[in-house]
């Protein structure tokens, strides 16, 4: 896919994971978890964008002994994911027409589920497309809010959520396929007015809509594919799954 780039979120530290490493180079199986996300990638296409901030060198080095024409943006300032893709946007080509993000503590998420997720984006002609999936537990997780008439109306934060929000099990991967065109025209209205002062990306949805881009979903049926790691114990759920498959 030449017209589609990469960005994978990258920057984090991890507080959760309890350790002085870099959330992403934390090994599963022997191995650090932003190359398992960047495996996938790979087969989808070459133009990869990783954004780096803390322990970045590291981060770097790890990245660049596998792939050394990897592109890095530096995120200095952990301010959310919004401003990750804002860092990463000026190493996008002129030419690409899309991008997709990917977070680096998601080393399940397959090439093929990368691939339908730009597939479903570009048949439905949709400006923004966000990968859902189903949980029965969504603690942690934003919640996708629907409409009444199915569509998407916005994504809440876990630590925005009202009680009602939290009951939702349709949750956000945080995996995205975004137009380059509509990416232009909402980051920069991002704001931090949120509990946790960040720049959420998934506030490109609700200003999508007040802009009338069109917004999509991709419903992923296997959670396992999305399942993001912040402690320690997801660490090692993910180990075995990955063992059991092998």
């Amino acid at each position: 896919m030449k017209n589609i780039s990469i960005i994978i979120l990258a920057a984090g530290k991890g507080k959760r994971m309890n350790s002085s490493k870099a959330k992403v180079l934390h090994n599963i199986c022997g191995k650090p978890m932003v190359l398992y996300v960047l495996d996938s990638a790979k087969k989808v296409t070459q133009n990869i964008i990783a954004v780096v901030g803390h322990q970045s060198s590291e981060v770097k080095k790890t990245i660049e002994k596998k792939y050394p024409d990897v592109l890095f943006a530096i995120q200095k300032d952990q301010l959310g994911t919004g401003h990750a893709v804002q860092c990463a946007m000026p190493y996008v080509g002129n030419d690409i027409e899309s991008v997709v993000v990917l977070c680096g503590d998601v080393p399940l998420i397959s090439s093929q589920k990368i691939s339908d997720l730009v597939y479903l984006h570009k048949k439905e002609n949709n400006d923004v497309t966000v990968m859902a999936v189903e949980q029965e537990n969504p603690y942690g997780y934003g919640r996708i809010v629907l409409d009444n008439d199915g569509y998407i109306e916005k994504i809440v934060e876990e630590a925005d959520a009202t009680e009602d929000e939290k009951k939702i099990t349709i949750v956000n991967s945080g995996i995205y396929c975004i137009s380059c065109h509509m990416i232009e025209d909402v980051l920069n209205e991002l704001t931090d007015e949120n509990v946790q002062k960040e720049f959420y990306l998934t506030d490109i949805v609700p200003i999508g809509i007040g802009k009338n881009f069109k917004i999509g979903v991709m419903l992923n049926q296997d959670a396992q594919d999305v399942l993001g790691i912040n402690t320690i114990e997801q660490l090692e759920r993910i180990e075995a799954l990955i063992q059991e498959k092998h």
